[in-house]
């Protein structure tokens, strides 16, 4: 039996809650209407926490190919240990959350989702909604940095280990597929056909399917050998996966999460590690935000981008910025 099966609210990292006890950090699983889809969530409540109150909260925004019970809910259950009510949600037509074709992944749906996940917190009983940040991870840190840009009601944003999904979509990872644009444009706009014909849907390919472990392990960038482990191995989970629809790359080839980042006025903090072949999506994101000076790169020791995710080590020195950072900014 998985890590899944094993907890009653499906979470499966280290340490998550597996009950609710009076007095202790709560999760509640809460559903909301965007776009006319049923969008799941986990909403986590510190210790003794009181409907009357005014806490600070934080939204989280899980990474690419993830779902909240992984690295998100993690995160989100750190915050709620500091105090903060704290949400994990499931994009759209992923995880729990509605929505077909399934696995669509198009930017603006995603950007779309960070609002309307605000529009559910700021009006949460007990949340102060003048005091509201976000942490965007993975592909939902670059997301979260497009968000950020025109939704002040954000008034602290954070990523870690942020993937500018669009410019890795239509380049490759660090520009390797750069002689196939067109073609695989050409393709996406015949999926678009075959599904607007109602035809089967096509996805890109998932290597949790195709690829052993041993065949995972020779691939030449550590971003997919470190994730095949966490999203096929240590954190599995049925909701979870690395295929998208074919079509949604005519909207990802256009996104590039570096676009605009001047318009961030509010506390940035990114966070990436320093051994991540990804560190360079912080960097040249980072190097726009000419618009706050309250901002900071905090990169981490010996860290890969998917270590950043649940190595103990990792996870601590990151949890400890995130609290400092949030107390000064909320």
């Amino acid at each position: 039996m998985g890590k899944e099966e094993e907890n009653r609210f499906g979470l499966v990292y280290d340490g998550a809650l597996t009950e609710n006890i009076p007095g202790k950090v709560n999760i509640r699983p809460v559903k909301y209407e965007l776009r006319g889809l049923k969008i799941a969530a986990n909403v986590y409540v510190p210790a003794d926490f009181d409907e009357n109150g005014r806490y600070a909260a934080v939204v989280v925004a899980h990474p690419n190919g993830g779902v909240k019970e992984q690295v998100a809910g993690l995160y989100a259950q750190k915050l709620a240990d500091m105090g903060y009510v704290a949400m994990a949600f499931d994009a759209s037509y992923q995880g729990q959350s509605e929505g077909m074709p399934r696995n669509t992944d198009k930017p603006q749906n995603r950007v779309e989702d960070i609002h309307g996940a605000l529009d559910f917190i700021v009006n949460y009983k007990g949340v102060d909604r003048g005091r509201v940040g976000i942490l965007g991870i993975c592909g939902g840190g670059g997301y979260t940095l497009r968000a950020a840009q025109t939704d002040k009601r954000i008034k602290a944003v954070a990523t870690l280990s942020a993937f500018n999904t669009g410019i890795v979509r239509k380049n490759g990872f660090l520009d390797s597929q750069m002689d196939t644009i067109t073609e695989r444009l050409t393709d996406a706009y015949k999926a678009r056909e075959d599904e607007l014909s109602g035809k089967e849907v096509r996805y890109t390919p998932n290597m949790l399917d195709t690829m052993s472990p041993e065949e995972a392990e020779k691939m030449p960038f550590n971003l997919y050998k470190d994730g095949y482990v966490y999203y096929g191995i240590t954190h599995k989970h049925t909701g979870s996966s690395f295929a998208y629809t074919v079509s949604s790359n005519i909207d990802l080839f256009a996104f590039d999460a570096r676009t605009g980042m001047e318009m961030i006025a509010q506390p940035l903090l990114m966070m990436a590690g320093k051994c991540a072949d990804t560190l360079y999506m912080t960097e040249g994101c980072y190097e726009r935000a000419t618009g706050t000076k309250n901002k900071e790169l905090f990169l981490i020791d010996g860290a890969t981008h998917i270590k950043t995710y649940w190595y103990p080590e990792y996870v601590e020195k990151i949890t400890g910025k995130l609290k400092a950072f949030f107390e000064k900014n909320l």
